[in-house]
């Protein structure tokens, strides 16, 4: 087995994943020990600096799986398994960077400024990984009073959301008349706010509680309502990896609920957080039910993954590796080659860091996510990072890209944007 030992300055790199009109004839990209060649753009690269390669074995050559994406192929889930044990991250994002590029030509990135408003920390289900909640009957339990929320509504409004992103524990007592009240009640307060809540969890809590379908309890949240659902709860869609981790819903009722909510004319999200002991085959699994449901409903306007935040939580004391930036821009660029069938991928800043987070826009994604004027879950949880909406667009436009505001569903916002948002 040949080794290759290649050494990469910073410069170098920076070039690679940064330039903004990098070639996209991947076959003649390589290292090739003292130098690297990339067809028409880098033609001669001198290998210098500090940054020292390891050496690496000769592996599969992912070029071919590449192509075919390229051509408009659909990679098959050996290929997302490839992809995703290959170290060529770089080439891979190229590739990525390119099917960016021919599902949004305009050379825009989005964002939305919305508001993540945690109504409850109370739930009835254990999830290792969380450190947001609270079982029922602790002392540091809450539910959010109407006026509270209006509050942060209001702040939100003014400084130019157009929706909010409501999510909770799951609730013992609350059953569809809670949640039909409520959003009734925002809805005729606030006609125009795009109101972006209840992951699949919660549908199936209320499911328990109230005894009626999904379907059922959707088009009730829906006429009161409800504008789209988020796609939280999803982790891992693996019951191998979901059994070890939390005792709320299964992949298939996952699946189930966004499938039911497709069927009555919501649309919504999907996500993954990965690193929770789970294994590539498990993320391959997960990424296959997105598209095979995306096939059956086309319902799902955009894919997010992210990675376990570990701090403060049952699991993050069990877990002893974790997945690295690297692994993050890998997963990203995989999904967008592989979700041949979902528009917009999502970049994760909130737990990957903005910078890393302005890097993952040349490795597929093409929305940078929400200003998150507030965010309870994954912060308890130890990512601390903020933005207002003048760093987002700073941001993209460092980035070599056109910063746009946008709606939920990915339409853009006529607005002059502020220069500051709430801290």
């Amino acid at each position: 087995m040949r080794c290759v030992r290649s050494r990469l300055s910073a410069v170098e790199f920076g070039v690679l994943i940064g330039r903004p009109n990098l070639p996209y004839r991947l076959r003649e990209a390589r290292f090739a020990g003292e130098n690297l060649r990339v067809s028409r753009g880098l033609s001669r690269i001198p290998i210098s600096g500090a940054l020292d390669l390891k050496m690496v074995s000769a592996e599969k050559d992912i070029q071919p799986i590449l192509d075919r994406a390229l051509s408009g192929e659909r990679l098959t889930s050996e290929d997302c398994a490839a992809l995703l044990e290959s170290h060529d991250f770089v080439r891979i994002g190229l590739a990525a960077d390119e099917i960016r590029r021919r599902w949004h030509p305009d050379n825009v990135v989005t964002y939305i400024i919305d508001r993540n408003i945690n109504y409850t920390n109370v739930c009835n289900v254990v999830c290792t990984f969380c450190a947001f909640y609270r079982r029922p009957g602790a002392k540091d339990t809450y539910v959010l009073t109407f006026d509270e929320l209006c509050r942060k509504i209001d702040e939100t409004l003014a400084v130019g959301g157009t929706g909010i992103l409501m999510q909770g524990g799951l609730h013992p007592d609350f059953g569809i008349e809670w949640y039909e009240d409520l959003l009734r009640r925002l809805h005729e307060r606030y006609p125009t706010l795009q109101l972006h809540c209840f992951s699949p969890p919660e549908i199936h809590n209320i499911h328990l509680i109230s005894k009626l379908s999904y379907e059922e309890i959707l088009f009730r949240l829906k006429e009161a309502g409800l504008y789209s659902l988020p796609g939280g709860g999803a982790e891992i869609l693996d019951d191998e990896v979901r059994r070890r981790v939390s005792t709320k819903c299964t992949t298939e009722e996952w699946l189930a609920v966004m499938r039911a909510a497709h069927r009555v004319g919501l649309r919504s999200t999907a996500t993954m957080m990965f690193g929770i002991g789970d294994r590539l085959e498990h993320r391959v699994r997960h990424l296959q039910r997105i598209r095979d449901l995306q096939d059956e409903t086309g319902g799902f306007t955009a894919f997010i993954p992210w990675t376990f935040q570990r701090e403060n939580t049952a699991l993050g004391r069990r877990i002893k590796e974790e997945p690295t930036g690297i692994d993050y821009l890998k997963m990203l660029a995989v999904s967008r080659l592989f979700l041949d069938n979902i528009e917009n991928i999502q970049v994760s800043w909130l737990t990957q860091g903005l910078r890393l987070g302005q890097v993952a826009l040349r490795f597929g994604a093409n929305d940078m996510g929400s200003v998150m004027i507030e965010e309870n879950v994954i912060s308890a949880a130890g990512a601390h990072f903020r933005a207002d909406e003048a760093t987002l667009r700073r941001l993209i436009e460092n980035a070599g890209f056109i910063p746009q505001q946008r709606d939920i569903l990915y339409r853009h916002v006529d607005r002059q944007p502020e220069a500051t948002a709430i801290a």
